[in-house]
């Protein structure tokens, strides 16, 4: 996959010929997600179902598999590519933003700002109506970053006021949410937000996918177009200013973008942590520090690592299915400690 990825890098021809070979990818992994499950279904069919969806195929299959891979598992695995995408994204432009290695939206607290936002909604009917549960998502996320990014002013700008502002945020806002469900919430409903919390896909369908897949390909552009503006900011803001850049308007869209990508996905799956954390580390390890090609790597990356979380999932305990983000922490966590001890031994 690295030598896909840094063919993006090169000519025209190679950027057009890495982006055919990242989607060749990204639809492997989605296959796989369909075929691989509780019940293993060929690869084969996986094709015919689509190919009867999409195009009438008219291929005689059991209309058991037919539902389970087109109802069930290909939306799901949407879902999941679109989620993986947009939290590796966010977490690359928050580190590259603040500087910082360890900023990404779970850690920041803006997940679970997000979190606070949509249980507001859902249970306490925050908006009477009016607010659906991803603006609601949306505006607790950037309320959430707004908070923490005052804590660091207050303790002083330095690299860890930020971190340490996002945890004491991320306590804040749990604890808020937690509050909110024991107060509020019924038994069941108590039940179904504690599973969603730790990130889950069992619900999902084909609608959750047409908002996901559009806030990913929306963050994606907005964060491709503000490629070179981060590249200045890795020698900091005063030489992003020196360059010519609006540093403002480049920190507001890029901080909203990714309140945005990581308010509907914390909307439609839940707080799902460590993707937005290791991956961009990942991507950097591979392709470099420059965005016009870490950007896409860093997306096509966290898709396909949360197809794959989400088919370990599945098949890692026979008939249970597993909060995806207890296996993203079970994966992230000593991948992280790796990355770090990398880092150490070249500093």
């Amino acid at each position: 996959m690295s030598r896909v990825l840094t063919l993006a890098g090169r000519t025209g021809t190679g950027r057009v010929g890495a982006a055919l070979a990242a989607l060749v990818i990204l639809f492997a992994a989605l296959w796989m997600g369909a075929a691989i499950g509780e019940t293993a279904i060929p690869f084969k069919t996986v094709a015919q179902t689509v190919a009867n969806r999409l195009w009438n195929a008219g291929y005689p299959l059991a209309p058991i598999d037919e539902g389970i891979i087109w109802s069930y598992r290909l939306s799901r695995a949407v879902v999941a590519a679109s989620c993986g995408a947009s939290l590796a994204l966010s977490g690359a432009v928050l580190q590259s933003l603040l500087r910082n290695p360890l900023a990404d939206p779970y850690i920041l607290g803006i997940s679970a700002g997000a979190s606070t936002g949509a249980v507001s909604v859902a249970i306490l009917g925050v908006g009477a109506g009016m607010l659906t549960l991803p603006l609601g998502a949306f505006i607790g996320a950037l309320v959430a970053f707004v908070l923490v990014s005052l804590l660091a002013v207050k303790a002083g700008r330095g690299t860890a006021a930020i971190i340490l502002a996002g945890v004491a945020g991320s306590q804040l806002f749990n604890a808020l949410t937690s509050f909110i469900v024991t107060k509020a919430a019924t038994a069941e409903q108590a039940r179904g937000i504690m599973f969603w919390l730790l990130g889950n896909l069992s619900g999902v369908r084909w609608p959750d996918a047409w908002l996901a897949v559009p806030a990913t390909l929306l963050g994606l552009v907005v964060c491709l177009w503000h490629a070179r503006p981060l590249d200045a900011f890795t020698f900091g803001s005063e030489s992003a200013a020196s360059l010519g850049i609006s540093v403002r308007r480049t920190y507001f869209a890029l901080v909203g973008v990714s309140a945005m990508m990581t308010a509907v996905m914390v909307s439609t799956v839940g707080s799902i942590g460590f993707v937005g954390l290791v991956i961009p580390h990942a991507a950097r390890m591979l392709v470099g520090v420059r965005h016009g090609v870490l950007l896409p790597a860093a997306a096509l990356i966290g898709a396909v690592f949360m197809i794959l979380a989400d088919i370990l999932s599945r098949v890692l305990i026979p008939g249970q299915v597993l909060p995806i983000g207890v296996i993203t922490a079970l994966v992230g966590a000593p991948a992280f400690a790796l990355i770090l001890g990398q880092r150490r031994d070249r500093a």
